[in-house]
Parts: C-alpha cells; sequence; structure tokens
C-alpha cells in the first residue's frame, strides 16, 4: 500500500484515510465513523473541514448512493 495511504479494517468494515501533503480524504460508508474520526485528528492537528469532496488533486470525486 502508497505510504500516503491508510486503510483499517473493523470486521466487516473499514476506512480509509488518504493524505497528499496538506490535503486528506477519509473514506467510509458510515458518516458517523468519519466524524469520530475528524474529531479525534483534530484534537492532535490544526485541521479544517471543507465537508463532503467535490473533487482533489485535479480529481473530480463522483458519489453513487
Amino acid at each position: 500500500m502508497d505510504q500516503c495511504c491508510y486503510l483499517k479494517n473493523f470486521g466487516p468494515s473499514y476506512i480509509i484515510l488518504l493524505l497528499y501533503v496538506d490535503d486528506m480524504l477519509v473514506v467510509r460508508s458510515n458518516m458517523d465513523e468519519i466524524n469520530k474520526l475528524k474529531a479525534q485528528l483534530s484534537e492532535e492537528f490544526e485541521m479544517k473541514d471543507l465537508g463532503a469532496a467535490k473533487h482533489i488533486l485535479g480529481m473530480n470525486i463522483s458519489r453513487n448512493y
């Protein structure tokens, strides 16, 4: 796995954290778990929540949910 891509399994579920310089993208189907992770990270690092990502690093993000 790439050095800037982190994956954690929670039984049948998982969370993916992608980092590039000062950009971060968190991927998980459960929004509550994403919010918990962001709260934990913001205790250690200065962060700005920009909401649901529409694009990152020149790529558009589309969802099919």
